[in-house]
């Protein structure tokens, strides 16, 4: 199978790559050699680094429509966990993918995988919207909240 890198990529590219369950967003690339530590495996940095890329990636392009002609909300991780599963290596070809799980007025989680075959690493994601000046959190638009549980199959914590 041939990866288009930076790319979404559709369900059944996800299902080619050995993703049981395809995700709202997967993006593919490969890793580099900057992101290799002493030991000749991936520097924990660059799981981060690439989990912080996908969840941009998620808002922009899932998201943000729904604050259209309103204030753009700041998006700030409340808090995150990790679990690292095992080592990938130079020239392994991954796929990042996202989806929201729940969500609750002001905030959302979202379950973040990373595969190379067969599962690598996880993260989960408290993400918590502030007005543009974060001094407030910033209800969930009604349109995002039916997205959120119609699209990605998230529940309502609320």
């Amino acid at each position: 199978m041939t990866l288009r890198y930076h790319t979404p990529l559709s369900p059944s590219e996800q299902t080619a790559f050995g993703i049981a369950t395809p995700q709202t967003l997967a993006l593919a690339d490969r890793v580099r050699y900057a992101e290799l530590d002493i030991l000749r495996h991936v520097n924990n940095k660059s799981y981060m680094g690439w989990f912080e890329t996908l969840r941009v990636a998620h808002f922009d392009n899932f998201c943000a429509r729904h604050f259209d002609g309103g204030p753009a909300p700041r998006l700030v991780v409340r808090n995150a966990n990790m679990h690292f599963i095992r080592e990938m290596v130079m020239g392994e070809d991954y796929v990042a993918t996202a989806r929201v799980t729940a969500f609750r007025n002001t905030s959302y989680t979202l379950e973040q995988q990373l595969w190379a075959g067969d599962l690598r690493a996880t993260l989960t994601a408290v993400m918590v919207l502030l007005d543009p000046t974060g001094s407030n959190r910033l209800p969930l638009p009604q349109s995002l909240r039916d997205q959120f549980t119609h699209s990605e199959g998230a529940t309502s914590d609320a």
